[in-house]
């Protein structure tokens, strides 16, 4: 492994300036999901001249695609993630540039070790947008992308903190929809039948709901229409609402109880109504890959990394990822890395550091760590065993 690791570290350092121009230009033209045509322009072209086999609009998203390069039909086969959509008004406060970083970091290094004769089989490089929004990884798993191409996938994660074990939670997203009638609201309120009365029940019937429900769930929403004049009875109000939970199981049995508030809601105002679930179906909670998460610990903790103890950290909800979906699939792990701020995802203080030289030494480093350990999946036959037989043992829910 040390020749291994010394041609990793070599390599990514080589890549260092070019790597930190790609994100400066994802961050300074932020872009939101299913639209990051400049990104998706700048990596494919990246990627196509370092002699990647590219595979454009892969899973049939305009602005996803997989890069992959093979010296072994009968090697094993990794996957490395990157993510390049922004947020509306924010940028990139979610990191995406620098996750961008260090999908591009652990692809090359690999390439370079399989051009050396170090290591034989295949690395792949997903491309997919749209996280923050329809989530593209999804789309990945369902055209069965991911299981037919990689045995095992890894990316890295901007926050504030390192860590490992935070609670990713499984996710889906419901459009509600009243339907009532209009009418007069000063002249004839009773011909009408109020569409947002619908809705203010529905939202007041979550409210209920969530003091039964166990302290891991979340239940958040917004109206997306609420009528278009105080003087008109509205006969149409819609909403989104986000259901999350600490399993996908748990999520399934949550989202009856969701349904029936807004049920309930039609039924009390006289409303019809529709119930639509994300059509791709739910994001899945992260199933951490026990072996490479520890392999991954070791390598972060000689480089000056404390976490706190795994107990500690799953007391931790944090948001939810696609990258969940691609960790019921085949082996995953999806780390947190700190990056020298005290600002939390989702904001534009993060967005700032995002953009910093530390965050790109912070991304650099931990993406070293993340290709030690994939390394080691590829070459070693036990450690591989360890990691497929904590896969099949499955995520208690």
């Amino acid at each position: 492994m040390n020749d291994i690791k010394q041609s990793i570290t070599h390599t990514i350092d080589g890549l260092d300036k070019e790597l930190r121009e790609i994100s400066l230009k994802v961050h300074d033209d932020p872009e939101l999901g299913n639209k990051e045509f400049h990104a998706y322009n700048l990596l494919t072209k990246y990627l196509a001249g370092k002699g990647f086999d590219m595979t454009y609009e892969a899973s049939g998203l305009k602005t996803a695609f997989m890069a992959k390069y093979s010296n072994s039909s009968s090697g094993r086969r990794v996957g490395f993630v990157c993510e390049y959509d922004a947020l509306p008004g924010i940028g990139h406060a979610c990191g995406h540039n620098i996750i961008t970083v260090q999908g591009l970091a652990c692809t090359l290094a690999f390439k370079e070790l399989m051009d050396k004769g170090l290591v034989q089989g295949t690395v792949v490089l997903f491309g997919t947008p749209a996280e923050e929004t329809t989530n593209g990884k999804i789309n990945f798993v369902k055209e069965g992308i991911v299981q037919d191409n990689v045995d095992y996938a890894m990316m890295l994660h901007p926050f504030a903190v390192d860590g490992l074990y935070g609670r990713m939670l499984a996710l889906d997203a419901l459009d509600v929809e009243f339907f009532g009638k209009a009418s007069h609201a000063g002249m004839a309120p009773w011909n009408g039948v109020n569409a947002v009365d619908a809705l203010m029940q529905g939202f007041d019937n979550i409210g209920l709901l969530r003091q039964q429900t166990i302290p891991t769930d979340r239940l958040h929403g917004i109206i997306t229409n609420g009528g278009n004049s105080p003087n008109v009875i509205p006969a149409y109000s819609s909403a989104r609402f986000y259901a999350r939970s600490i399993t996908r199981n748990q999520l399934k049995a949550l989202k009856p109880r969701v349904e029936n508030c807004f049920k309930a809601a039609a039924l009390a105002t006289g409303c019809n109504y529709k119930l639509n679930w994300a059509p791709l179906g739910p994001v899945e909670d992260v199933f951490m890959n026990d072996a490479m998460t520890a392999d991954f610990k070791h390598y972060m903790e000689k480089e000056g990394i404390k976490y706190r103890t795994r107990t500690e950290e799953e007391q931790t909800s944090t948001g939810s990822t696609d990258m969940g979906n691609f960790s019921y699939v085949v082996p995953t792990i999806h780390p947190a890395y700190g990056i020298h701020t005290d600002a939390a995802n989702h904001t534009k203080e993060f967005a700032a550091a995002a953009r910093l030289p530390r965050a790109h030494q912070d991304t650099i480093r931990a993406a070293k760590c993340l290709a030690f350990t994939a390394a080691k999946v590829m070459t070693s036959d036990t450690f591989y065993q360890q990691v497929v037989d904590d896969f099949k043992k499955g995520k208690p829910q």
